[in-house]
Order: C-alpha cells, then sequence, then structure tokens
C-alpha cells in the first residue's frame, strides 16, 4: 500500500500576492498529475466522484499515482528561496525519474513582463520518495 504525496515547490524570495501563489501552485499540480496520468495510460480513466476525482479500477496494477487519487490528494507546499534552488530540484527529479512540472510566468502582472519561473510540483510520490527530493525544504 502508498501512502503518496505531491509535493508543490514555492520561489518565495518572488514575494508573490497570495492569489498568484495559488494560481501558479495549481498550474503546477494540474500539469504533473495530467503527465503522469498520460504516462500511466490513464488520462481517460479519471472521472468525478462523490469526494472528489479519483481512477476507476482496472487492469493496471496500483501505482503512487492511483493511490493518491483513492486517498484525498495529498498536496504539501514547500518553498526555496531563489531560482537557482528551484532549478537545481528539477534537474534532481528529473535525473531521479520523477516528473516535475516547472512553471514560467509570463511575466504580464506580476513580474514586470519578464518570463518567471514561480515554482514547481512533483508527481504523486510515496512519501518516502517525496522526501528524498524535499525532505529538507521548510513549509511554506
Amino acid at each position: 500500500m502508498y501512502a503518496s504525496k505531491q509535493m508543490i515547490v514555492m520561489r518565495r524570495d518572488l514575494k508573490m500576492r497570495k492569489g498568484k501563489i495559488a494560481a501558479q501552485a495549481g498550474h503546477a499540480c494540474v500539469d504533473a498529475v495530467l503527465r503522469a496520468l498520460a504516462r500511466e495510460g490513464r488520462l481517460g480513466q479519471v472521472r468525478a466522484g462523490e469526494t472528489g476525482a479519483f481512477l476507476e479500477p482496472g487492469d493496471m496494477p496500483a501505482t503512487p499515482l492511483s493511490e493518491w487519487f483513492e486517498k484525498g490528494e495529498a498536496k504539501i507546499c514547500v518553498y526555496v528561496d531563489s531560482e537557482e534552488e528551484l532549478l537545481a530540484l528539477h534537474r534532481r527529479a528529473q535525473e531521479a525519474g520523477v516528473l516535475s512540472s516547472l512553471i514560467c510566468d509570463a511575466g504580464m502582472t506580476e513580474f514586470h513582463g519578464e518570463a518567471t519561473y514561480t515554482c514547481l510540483a512533483l508527481e504523486p510520490l510515496p512519501r518516502d520518495r517525496a522526501d528524498e527530493l524535499t525532505g529538507n525544504l521548510p513549509l511554506y
């Protein structure tokens, strides 16, 4: 049995407004989950249920992603204090074979027209695997 969680990593140094933080985190979470579903060939199996989205049972084995859907879609938000830290974590995730959705904001509302990396989200992972990548980061 998996105890999965999705990690969201925000750049605190940007001092984004609360609404901007929520929007950027949302972009990252959705993208990471959609990419994970597509990789597993399960994109068409997601549907809304009484307690939220879940995967219909099928002939595919349980994965951290399916367990995450079934057990409540835990999301944990942590932070880094620089673009360099964010990009380094993105590279470490890729090297570990973990899907990482890195979000680059176009800069239309907060960053003076400058494209800016704001956050990333990892695909839902077993807690120990997520902690290997982000366990040293403080809660946002």
